[in-house]
């Protein structure tokens, strides 16, 4: 499949899909999550964190309190007393994101709707990002779009593209910066090995800039 990625100053994104033999039921059981391997990494420091917040306010955006990066959040979760399984495809990305320092995002391809862009979200923006109807502001933040608009980014997903138990084939989004490029390139191998060990096959995407 390609992509166009619009030109960012800061943006270091990893993009690929991963295909399943099945749906996502029947992967409950090789969860990460079950049993997590030490992290490949050091532990995310504050350099890196400043690294991933510089690239989301780059054109206005403000990463701070609720609308700070995905990774934070499982940091914080998980010293809260763990990340709870969701499924398998969810439970990878929150785990390499973890352990990485990177915010990712992991979208249901068929749910998507090409074509399939990352650009900067236009002025007044939004969309629903949980089975509430909540909705995040993404005005200035640079997003996964589809046809239909923004539907994924460092912060929230979503909810519309969000994987469920009958996803087959995902999308998945590091969202890195240009002065992390070797911890992005390591991810994407981490990732992909949890993957492949699974049974999960994994396809290039073309990058097209813009």
């Amino acid at each position: 499949m390609q992509l166009s990625i619009e030109t960012h100053p800061l943006l270091d994104a990893r993009v690929f899909v991963t295909r399943f033999g099945s749906d996502l039921v029947s992967y409950a059981e090789r969860s990460p999550l079950r049993a997590p391997g030490p992290s490949p990494w050091p532990e995310p420091d504050a350099a890196l964190r400043a690294s991933i917040r510089d690239v989301l306010r780059q054109a206005g955006f403000k990463p701070t309190g609720r609308s700070k990066p995905a990774s934070e959040y499982l940091t914080r979760a998980q010293a809260e007393g763990g990340l709870r399984p969701i499924n398998f495809a969810v439970d990878v990305c929150n785990l390499v994101s973890l352990y990485s320092g990177l915010p990712i995002s992991v979208v249901d391809l068929d749910r998507a709707e090409p074509p399939l862009r990352i650009a900067v979200a236009g002025d007044a923006a939004s969309y629903v990002f949980n089975p509430a109807g909540q909705t995040i502001d993404v005005a200035h933040l640079v997003c996964l779009h589809d046809a239909q608009g923004p539907c994924a980014n460092a912060v929230k997903d979503a909810q519309r593209t969000k994987t469920n138990d009958h996803t087959r084939a995902t999308l998945t989004v590091i969202w890195g910066s240009q002065n992390l490029r070797e911890r992005g390139s390591s991810a994407v191998r981490y990732y992909q090995e949890l993957l492949v060990s699974a049974g999960a096959t994994i396809e290039a995407v073309t990058v097209n800039p813009r």
